[in-house]
């Protein structure tokens, strides 16, 4: 359920805005992004599994106050993120 130390890094050296950004809106969404992709997997296999929805919808309501916050910063950045991620809205 948990990513990979190996995929992180990919995803950090993919978003981050300058050399050594691990904490940026960017980076924080697109991993948060990858961790809901995985629990939605698991989802359709263990369809009982509540105590893991509930920290699904955690991370959920955690990417939309980061994707709020970019989104109130800079428009275009947010609209750049979310296609590069494929999130609708």
């Amino acid at each position: 359920m948990s990513i990979t130390a190996e995929r992180k890094a990919a995803l950090i050296e993919e978003y981050a805005t300058k050399p050594g950004d691990t904490g940026s809106p960017e980076v924080q969404v697109a991993i948060l992004t990858e961790r809901i992709t995985n629990l939605t997997g698991h989802f359709k296999e263990h369809k009982k599994d509540n105590h893991s929805r509930r920290g699904l919808l955690t991370l959920v309501s955690t990417r939309r106050s980061l994707l709020d916050y970019v989104r109130r910063q800079d428009e275009k950045r947010y609209t750049d993120l979310i296609a590069r991620l494929g999130i609708r809205r």
